[in-house]
């Protein structure tokens, strides 16, 4: 595939299965990106932030992981808006959808799917 002369950045953490096939995806597809691993690395509040102004709080908010089942009812219910699920997201960074990926092509998607892959990084 061509490579855009932009980085490619993935955001995730490397133990989620749904990581692993988007990696495996990229890595079969000859593209080259950089990883940046949450967990240990945080995430920037800005970028976060530049997510939800693309992209709505809604889609980057997990609410079907293992991370949002543990967290407590009250806090959960507290999640009503991009300020609520800023602070969720930062308080917990593995409660965000995964990947989030910032393409060469200045597109930002989360999950994985193959169409947009095959769209964005050719």
């Amino acid at each position: 595939m061509n490579q855009t002369p932009h980085t490619i950045t993935v955001y995730a953490i490397p133990n989620c299965d749904t990581v692993k096939k988007a990696r495996d995806w990229l890595a079969a597809h000859g593209v080259d990106y950089q990883f940046h691993d949450y967990k240990k690395q945080g995430v920037p509040v800005e970028k976060v932030q530049r997510w939800m102004q693309t992209l709505g709080w809604e889609p980057l908010l997990n609410r079907k992981g293992p991370t949002w089942r543990k967290l407590a009812p009250e806090v959960q219910a507290a999640v009503v808006d991009a300020a609520s699920a800023l602070t969720c997201m930062q308080a917990s960074s593995s409660v965000i959808k995964r990947p989030v990926i910032e393409w060469g092509d200045g597109a930002l998607t989360v999950g994985f799917v193959p169409e947009e892959f095959a769209r964005h990084a050719g």
